[in-house]
């Protein structure tokens, strides 16, 4: 049986691996959880927090459930403290792709990050089609990274994220910078921002007169045929009307040079914001 201790066991992340791991047989779970809140909340399902020190000398994981601006302080005092050949698991790219984890070479590395519940899915039945975190109901896909370590610590890496974010769609291997560039640059950067601004349109369209309801009806629609195309999820196309509006606007929204965003300078500066 595999000793895995969940740093920040009583926050969101950590309850959400309890939950997923406390029943495996694979696995046996060691709490550790410093603030006040968190302690109360283990305390409240009956668990006992396992003191740091007695938890990283029997842990063969380390699982990190904790903010991304914490990582980095938390890590330089859990690592050097971890037994030799274990592994630490972090589950956001920027902290370990920012340089904030220190340099041990006889232990792994290992980053994961869940891709949530697609737009497009077989889901059939309620609560899952209306999961749209990935809390366990409805199939999600996720990113895998060994940053070091022997190359069989993989799947062993890969298992536990695997059982953490269950039911898997699917589950890719890919570097650090590469899951760096899926988040924050491509999912937050351009996706969170770009849809931002389309909830602003949609608000300008409703302070111009649009009746609120009419206006979300409309565009929920047009998003979701839109996507479909994009994707080649149908065999449509846009209109020849909707190509040239697509093209006469671009120019008016969007800065010519605004793949800039991807490059590696643009990419390290954000990660450092985000862990800073």
């Amino acid at each position: 049986m595999t000793s895995l201790a969940i740093f920040g066991a009583g926050g969101n992340m950590g309850t959400r691996a309890c939950n997923a791991l406390q029943h495996d047989s694979d696995y046996h779970l060691l709490y550790v959880e410093t603030g006040e809140k968190g302690i109360a909340k283990l305390n409240e399902r009956g668990i006992n927090p396992t003191p740091q020190a007695e938890a990283l000398q029997e842990a063969d994981i380390v699982l990190l459930a904790v903010p991304d601006a914490l990582i980095g302080v938390i890590a330089q005092n859990v690592v050097p403290l971890m037994k030799s050949g274990a592994m630490l698991i972090c589950l956001d790219p920027a902290a370990p792709y920012g340089g904030k984890l220190p340099k041990r070479e006889d232990i792994s590395y290992f980053v994961t990050h869940p891709a949530h519940p697609p737009v497009f899915n077989d889901e059939t039945e309620w609560e899952a089609r209306r999961d749209f975190f990935g809390s366990n109901l409805a199939k999600q896909a996720i990113v895998c990274a060994l940053m070091q370590g022997p190359e069989e610590d993989y799947s062993k890496g890969e298992n536990v994220c695997k059982k953490l974010f269950q039911p898997i769609l699917r589950s890719h291997r890919v570097t650090v910078e590469q899951m760096a560039i899926l988040e924050p640059v491509l999912s937050e950067t351009v996706t969170a921002t770009c849809l931002s601004v389309i909830r602003e349109a949609m608000d300008e369209a409703v302070s111009r007169g649009v009746p609120f309801e009419a206006a979300k009806d409309f565009l929920m629609g047009h998003i979701n045929i839109e996507l479909a195309i994009l994707f080649n999820e149908t065999t449509w196309e846009f209109s020849a009307g909707c190509k040239k509006a697509i093209s006469d606007a671009k120019t008016q929204i969007f800065q010519p040079d605004w793949k800039k965003v991807f490059e590696e300078e643009n990419l390290r500066a954000s990660v450092a914001s985000i862990t800073r």
